[in-house]
């Protein structure tokens, strides 16, 4: 599949993409155009597959029905931006010139880290195996990552934008404030780069992880059962954590592949008839109802005032 994604790349970028380049006077973007085709193309079928597969569960076993479809066409528009390559190529255009600056000053002192290949070489001749370590481990690692989304004050007021969505659909994984995707972006790529994730799996790692995110947050009625629901992150499983609306460590569900982080570090709730209402209480109806924009400013307002407070007022003598 990676192979016939990068033949139509190929044919897109040498016959629309190139000429368009030359013609605007950008041929120094004509990388960092390439990169983000990989990524538009990979998230076309990310978007068909989730139709296809999310689309139809939330069809036949719904947890509600809305007459106000409304705030599920922003979190469409979240999901166009988002896996279309828009922010990918924000991040390339920003921080390609550090990427290099970082890479090359790395190679200059020779302290190259070890990858999981170099200290498990039996990993070199079972790629299978090796590809499934890679997914564990960076699952690991977007654990520990969600927990800290909840337990500091600011980051929590960036990522209540993704919490905020009453109308819970497969559309709602991608319903993230810019600045939290930026953070998870960088989380997860420094991750791969340091255990050595090769670039030829690292699409096969994003395709798979962006696909079962967005059936957890299927409004679909689904369980995996008690044995499936300790292997996959499930519908119902996620929904308990959007449920619960803690902001802190004190949460659950935190898992975004695999329930094992939640079962180890005591988190889970393996409830299976538990399908609760989503959404934060008492939140800015600006980061609920509002659009994009409304979202976006909202977030960052609220992460900004936990980060510099207001000075309280001293009482007039």
């Amino acid at each position: 599949m990676i192979d016939l994604l990068d033949a139509i790349r190929a044919h897109v970028h040498e016959g629309w993409v190139i000429p368009a380049l030359y013609d605007l006077g950008l041929m120094t973007w004509e990388e960092e155009a390439f990169d983000w085709l990989g990524f538009a193309l990979l998230g076309l079928v990310q978007i068909a597959v989730c139709i296809a597969l999310c689309g139809t569960l939330e069809k036949w076993r719904p947890v509600e029905r809305w007459d106000d479809h409304g705030p599920v066409r922003t979190d469409i528009l979240y999901t166009l931006l988002i896996r279309l390559g828009i922010l990918p190529l924000a991040v390339f255009v920003l921080f390609r010139p550090l990427q290099v600056w970082l890479h090359g000053t790395i190679v200059d002192y020779g302290a190259v880290p070890p990858t999981l290949e170099s200290l498990f070489p039996a990993l070199r001749e079972a790629p299978l195996l090796a590809l499934a370590v890679y997914v564990v481990v960076l699952d690991f690692g977007e654990y520990w990552r969600h927990r800290l989304q909840h337990a500091i004050p600011w980051w929590w007021e960036l990522h209540a934008v993704h919490h905020a969505q009453k109308q819970m659909t497969f559309w709602t994984d991608d319903r993230n404030h810019l600045a939290d995707d930026i953070i998870a972006a960088i989380w997860l790529g420094l991750l791969a780069l340091a255990i050595g994730v090769p670039p030829a799996q690292f699409p096969v790692i994003v395709l798979v992880t962006r696909i079962v995110e967005s059936l957890s947050h299927a409004n679909a009625r689904l369980s995996f059962g008690r044995v499936g629901e300790r292997l996959l992150v499930s519908p119902r499983f996620h929904r308990a954590h959007h449920g619960e609306q803690a902001t802190d460590v004190q949460g659950v569900n935190y898992g975004v592949l695999l329930p094992v982080w939640d079962w180890i570090f005591g988190t889970a709730d393996w409830n299976r008839r538990h399908y609760p209402a989503t959404g934060v209480p008492g939140a800015d109806p600006a980061i609920v109802s509002g659009g994009f924009w409304a979202q976006q400013v909202s977030g960052l307002r609220a992460a900004l005032g936990r980060i510099w407070p207001r000075a309280k007022r001293q009482p007039e003598s």
